[in-house]
């Protein structure tokens, strides 16, 4: 059964039809024809993780973006990271990389934030004459820091697979993005300062930090306003969420007063059609769980892994290969409710802590966003930028280098994690 259904996801893949149907005909065609279940059955396989309560915090998360980046606020944070870094050599690509991060906090999704910094970043730094494949690549790697800044999506995902505590993985993710964060500022400082890249000659006073800190106050509150409440027990991830969402709506509404119907449309329509996506992907992966826990899949990967390789070390590294690779084809979501069930085995096996294997997973597969073949960011950045995906390949490696030296921490240094 699970053999089929590998075949027939694969074909599917091959014939470019999109995850979340792949996923659903390949385990629909496995559990009704080969396991004999019956088609109702698979139906209700399918509807049954639709009607979680943890997980409607992903469309309401997604909307309390959606309406806090529609408007001045995405301006506001690109002076507040100007202010900050963009009189430094590499400053504009050093402002990207702090604005995705403190985006990251807002919308929690890298393909949101790559096209929303993307449509405004890159071409700034084309017209200040940096290359196009350097802003395109430092756009398409910094935009993966919302994987891991709260309210991260993809650990909302993890926390459905594994069990886990949203709160905790959300606490654990801030050090690890934080880091990618500083070493991707350090490649855009090293890059212009060894290239050449123009600075900006505009004299940033103490007082102009203040004002431009103040003005994106509103949105650097979020990511510390959601930790608090879910660490204080102050309420679910659901109901944080909805607070979430309300507290847009009023910042956009009484604060920077830029909130019309048609933003409010628009931000609704963007937030169905997205939670139409990944949902159709959740529902579909509950039946893939199925066939594999009928025969019993993720236990006996586990008892393989853990008696042919024996060293933790060895098997953390091929779980870290394992999710590099799949990473490299699968979208985010679908890679981790795919691959969760099978790792979580894996881990508890050798008594590594789910919370990082968590955090290893986000960061994982956030490294496929930018890398060939499917990498979703990569190919919003060369779009906007209108540069060949070859070039900005190139100029991707020290990003690499970086996401990778993080990647090992976090993997063998559980305190990067676990702090």
């Amino acid at each position: 059964m699970t053999l089929m259904m590998i075949l027939v996801f694969g074909a599917l893949l091959a014939l470019a039809l999109p995850v979340g149907y792949a996923l659903v005909i390949s385990s629909g065609l496995a559990a009704i024809t080969v396991g004999e279940m019956p088609s109702v059955a698979a139906v209700v396989k399918i509807f049954q993780p639709t009607q979680s309560f943890p997980l409607l915090a992903i469309p309401f998360f997604m909307l309390s973006g959606n309406l806090m980046m529609g408007g001045t606020l995405g301006k506001r944070l690109i002076h507040f990271a100007t202010s900050l870094v963009g009189r430094f050599h590499g400053g504009l690509g050093q402002v990207t990389v702090v604005g995705s991060t403190v985006f990251g906090g807002v919308s929690g999704s890298a393909v949101a934030e790559a096209s929303a910094l993307g449509s405004m970043l890159i071409p700034w730094q084309k017209r200040e004459g940096y290359p196009g494949a350097f802003a395109a690549a430092a756009t398409a790697s910094s935009s993966v820091i919302a994987g891991l800044i709260p309210p991260s999506i993809p650990l909302i995902l993890f926390a459905a697979v594994s069990n886990e505590s949203i709160a905790a993985l959300f606490l654990a993710g801030i050090l690890p993005g934080l880091l990618l964060c500083s070493g991707f500022m350090l490649t855009c400082y090293l890059s212009g300062r060894l290239r050449g890249f123009k600075r900006l000659t505009e004299q940033i006073t103490l007082r102009d930090i203040l004002r431009a800190t103040v003005a994106a106050a509103p949105a650097l509150a979020m990511p510390a306003f959601i930790v608090v409440l879910l660490r204080a027990g102050i309420a679910t991830p659901t109901e944080v969420s909805v607070i979430a969402v309300s507290y847009g709506l009023l910042v956009s509404a009484l604060v920077y007063r830029d909130l019309t119907l048609r933003r409010l449309y628009d931000a609704l329509v963007h937030t169905a059609l997205t939670t139409g996506v990944v949902m159709l992907v959740i529902a579909a992966s509950n039946l893939v769980g199925y066939v594999l826990t009928v025969e019993s899949v993720p236990t006996a990967v586990a008892e393989w892994t853990v008696s042919v390789l024996q060293s933790p070390v060895m098997i953390i590294l091929m779980l870290n290969l394992i999710m590099l690779v799949v990473g490299m084809f699968l979208d985010l979501p679908a890679a981790i409710l795919l691959l969760g069930p099978t790792f979580v085995a894996i881990g508890n096996a050798i008594g590594l802590d789910l919370v990082q294997l968590g955090i290893m997973m986000a960061v994982n597969l956030s490294i496929g966003l930018f890398t060939p073949p499917v990498g979703t960011t990569l190919f919003i950045s060369a779009a906007i930028s209108r540069e060949p995906v070859g070039k900005i390949v190139r100029e991707l490696w020290p990003f690499y280098l970086v996401a990778v030296t993080v990647l090992v921490l976090i993997s063998y240094v559980p305190a990067f994690t676990l702090y």
